[in-house]
């Protein structure tokens, strides 16, 4: 049974910085990609970051590029995201999820709530 394990999701204003982590009770962590997606009342499900089972490979969504920046712990099966400039545009569901076969991601965490106020 895969569990993935949201934290470090609050209230912020714009313009500051939240850590989110997500711990995984996963045997295969240190070779399963990772991602983070997020989700807004009214709108579908979107990809935010991924990360590739070694860490040296991220990739990121344009919204986020150069202020969300996602790493890798494989000693804590855990995996984070730091969010830095945030904006309210910022404000969701932040959800963690696992690529355990290679071909999507198909575990998903419960979520953390992110709110920026502007």
């Amino acid at each position: 049974q895969v569990q993935l394990v949201e934290s470090g999701g609050g209230l912020v204003q714009a313009g500051g910085s939240l850590r989110l982590s997500c711990a995984a009770s996963l045997l295969t962590f240190s070779t399963t990609a990772m991602g983070w997606f997020r989700q807004t009342p009214g709108k579908e499900r979107e990809f935010v970051a991924a990360i590739n089972w070694s860490g040296r490979g991220t990739y990121y969504a344009d919204s986020v590029k150069g202020r969300f920046t996602i790493s890798r712990d494989n000693t804590k099966n855990t995996v984070y995201l730091q969010l830095d400039s945030l904006k309210p545009e910022d404000t969701g569901v932040y959800y963690c999820s696992a690529d355990t076969d290679g071909g999507a991601f198909d575990y998903w965490g419960q979520g953390t709530q992110v709110t920026v106020s502007s």
